[in-house]
């Protein structure tokens, strides 16, 4: 896996997946009894019309790209997760022999491969 892959899978994983997990609990809440707030965000979703649901799906996958965009660029450094004596977040990918650097500095950045 290289790093345009690397993020091509978590837009999916996390993106796709996420959005298509919150539609399903949203349209039928899942398990014996759901939770009080899933339930009523149900009942209100449910009452939209089909162009407000759109709209709430459209606003749920850009708050969800943005999300990943953001954790894309603290893995890649550029946003600070600590104010003093900073150190060096470093992603890697091991099969077997392999191991390769995902956030290599060296490279493009991940969060800039995010629409590529």
């Amino acid at each position: 896996m290289n790093s345009k892959e690397f993020v091509n899978v978590i837009k999916v994983v996390v993106g796709d997946n996420t959005i298509n997990g919150m539609r399903s609990n949203l349209e039928k809440p899942p398990g014996r009894k759901p939770s009080e707030k899933l339930l009523t965000m149900s009942k209100w979703y449910n009452e939209l019309s089909e162009d407000d649901k759109k709209m709430v799906f459209q606003i749920v996958k850009e708050s969800i790209d943005l999300s990943i965009f953001g954790f894309l660029c603290v893995l890649d450094g550029v946003t600070a997760i600590e104010n003093e004596n900073k150190g060096e977040l470093k992603l890697f990918y091991q099969r077997g022999d392999i191991n390769i650097l995902l956030n290599d500095t060296g490279e493009e950045y991940l969060h800039d491969l995010i629409d590529k």
